[in-house]
C-alpha cells in the first residue's frame, strides 16, 4: 500500500510540479508538490537500489543505496550552489550528516530493536566508518577554527586574502577526504566479510536487474527535475511559511532528500539484516561527508560560487555530537531498541535547537 503511494508521487506529483512551474502557479503550492514528490521519488530510488542490492550482496547493496539515496541531497545542493544559498548548503549537508547518524541509525536500531530484539553486526566494518566520520569532523573543525582566527569567516568575499586562505584549505581539505572515501570503499569491498557479519533471512528480489536499473535512472532523471523546482520557489516558500531558510536546509531539505535511506534502513533492521542497514545509515552519513562534500567544493569552483568549509558553531557542535554518539554505541556490535530511542532523542534536541536559531 505505501509503495502504491510513493510511485503515485512519484509520477503524478512530478508532473504535477512540472506543470505547476511553467505556469507560474502559487510558490508555496508549488514547492509543497515538489517535496511530495522528491519524497516519493527517493522512494523509489531506495527501492530500486534495494532489489539490485539483494542480488549484488549487502556491502556493494549498501553503498549503491547510500549512493543513490544521497544523489537528492546533491543535486538540491548543486541547484542551491548556483543560486548562491552557500548557507543553505551548510545547512543541508550538516542535517545529511546528523540526520543518518541520529534518526536515521536511531530509528532502525529502535524498530529493529522492538521486532527482533538485541541484533548483532559486523563491528569492524562500523569502525571503520566511525573512524572516517571523525576524520570528517576534523575537516569542519579545522577550516571554521581557522577562518575565525584570521577574520575569514561569513563576512569575507571572494577576492579577499582572507576568503583566499579559506577556500585553499577547503580545496585541500576536500582533496584529502575524497581520497580517504575513494580508499576505504576499495579496502572495504576487497576485505572478506567477518564471520560475525549478517544477512537476515534470504529474500527473492522482486525486479530483474534490468527493470530495477531503469527505474533507478528513470527516478533519479525526475529527481533532477523537481530538484530544481523546489530550489527556485524555497525563498518565496519561506517567506510565506514564516519558516527560516536554515531550518529547511538543516532539517527539511535532508529528511526529503534521504528518505532513501530512512525508509530502506529501517526496513532492512525490522527484517534484522543489520549489516546492510548500518551500510545504509552510518555509510551515507560517511558518503556525504567524505564524497558528496567534496564534489560540492569542486563544483562551487567550477560555477563561480565558491563553498567553503566554514560551518557554524552549532553546525560543527551537532556533527561531533552525533559523531560521538553513534560512534560510542555502535562500535560494540550490538543494538537494541533504548539505544535507537537515545539516538533519536539527540537528533530532536539538536532540531529544537536549529527551530529557534534565526
Amino acid at each position: 500500500m505505501f509503495a502504491r503511494i510513493a510511485y503515485g508521487l512519484s509520477i503524478g506529483g512530478t508532473i504535477f510540479a512540472v506543470a505547476l512551474r511553467f505556469l507560474n502557479a502559487d510558490p508555496t503550492l508549488t514547492f509543497g508538490v515538489s517535496a511530495l514528490a522528491i519524497l516519493g521519488l527517493a522512494y523509489t530510488l531506495g527501492h530500486a537500489t534495494e532489489q539490485l542490492g539483494l542480488t549484488l550482496g549487502p556491502r556493494i547493496g549498501g553503498i549503491m543505496n547510500a549512493t543513490v539515496g544521497n544523489i537528492g541531497e546533491i543535486i538540491i545542493a548543486g541547484f542551491l550552489i548556483v543560486d548562491g544559498k552557500i548557507e543553505i548548503v551548510h545547512a543541508s549537508i550538516t542535517g545529511s550528516i546528523v540526520g543518518n547518524l541520529l534518526l536515521v541509525l536511531g530509528a532502525s536500531l529502535l524498530i529493529g530493536g522492538i521486532k527482533n530484539g538485541v541484533q548483532n553486526y559486523d563491528a569492524e566494518a562500523t569502525g571503520m566508518n566511525a573512524a572516517s566520520l571523525i576524520l570528517a569532523t576534523i575537516g569542519l573543525i579545522v577550516p571554521a577554527t581557522f577562518a575565525f582566527l584570521i577574520g575569514g569567516g561569513e563576512t569575507t568575499a571572494p577576492g579577499d586574502p582572507e576568503f583566499f586562505q579559506v577556500e585553499a584549505l577547503t580545496v585541500g581539505v576536500a582533496i584529502l577526504l575524497l581520497t580517504t572515501y575513494i580508499a576505504q570503499t576499495w579496502f572495504f569491498l576487497r576485505s572478506p566479510e567477518s564471520p560475525g557479519m549478517t544477512h537476515g533471512e534470504d529474500e527473492v528480489p522482486q525486479w530483474g536487474w534490468r527493470f530495477a536499473l531503469t527505474i533507478l535512472l528513470a527516478s533519479a532523471a525526475a529527481l533532477t527535475a523537481t530538484s530544481e523546482i523546489l530550489v527556485h520557489n524555497l525563498e518565496p516558500a519561506v517567506a510565506s511559511l514564516g519558516i527560516s531558510e536554515f531550518f529547511i536546509g538543516i532539517i527539511l531539505i535532508p529528511i526529503i532528500g534521504n528518505l532513501a535511506e530512512h525508509v530502506v534502513g529501517v526496513t532492512l533492521a525490522y527484517k534484522n539484516k543489520m549489516d546492510f542497514s548500518l551500510i545504509t545509515s552510518i555509510g551515507s552519513a560517511t558518503q556525504i561527508a567524505l564524497f558528496a562534500v567534496p564534489v560540492l567544493v569542486f563544483f562551487g569552483l567550477l560555477v563561480g560560487n565558491p563553498l567553503t568549509l566554514v560551518f557554524t558553531p552549532l553546525e560543527v557542535v551537532a556533527v561531533a555530537v552525533g559523531v560521538m554518539i553513534a560512534g560510542y554505541i555502535a562500535l560494540d556490535g550490538r543494538s537494541n531498541w533504548v539505544e535507537g530511542l537515545q539516538l533519536v532523542s539527540v537528533y530532536v534536541i539538536l532540531a529544537i535547537a536549529f527551530f529557534f536559531l534565526t
